[in-house]
């Protein structure tokens, strides 16, 4: 990883989850784990946003807002599916009210999979995402 022009702003959303993962991203913030020596910011705001971290499955209830935040969140702009749930709809997936992964309605770039995600699991899933993120600025700069 290079060093980024910008500090990467995350912007965390569950959608659905059983809260395990949103635990571990935490976890990732604490001292102990200190995700943000990589210039990470957790931030509310998806206007502000360049990562977005989605924990939890996807069901009737959320397609929407997930769209929304996702369509918020200025280009470039990087989707981290964190967890089994996010990925695949998880141990939930045959559910009558789950439909699946993130990517079934919004494009995912990185994966972090687990059931719950380590902090060390996402952090590399973020360090990746902000590499993503960085060629996607440089694409965007080229078409310039």
């Amino acid at each position: 990883m290079t060093s980024s022009a910008k500090s990467p702003w995350l912007l965390h959303y569950n959608a659905s989850s059983c809260n395990g993962c949103d635990i571990e991203i935490l976890a990732a913030l604490t001292p102990l784990y200190d995700v943000e020596r990589f210039g990470i910011i957790n931030t509310g705001n998806p206007a502000h946003a360049d990562i977005f971290v989605v924990t939890g499955g996807v069901n009737e209830q959320n397609k929407e807002v997930l769209k929304n935040l996702y369509d918020q969140i200025p280009e470039p702009k990087v989707v981290v599916a964190v967890g089994i749930c996010a990925s695949s709809g998880g141990v939930f997936r045959e559910c009558y009210n789950v439909s699946g992964g993130v990517d079934t309605i919004i494009p995912v770039d990185v994966y972090v999979p687990g059931c719950s995600v380590r902090p060390e699991a996402l952090i590399e899933g973020v360090v990746k995402a902000i590499g993503v993120l960085e060629e996607k600025r440089a694409k965007m700069e080229a078409e310039k």
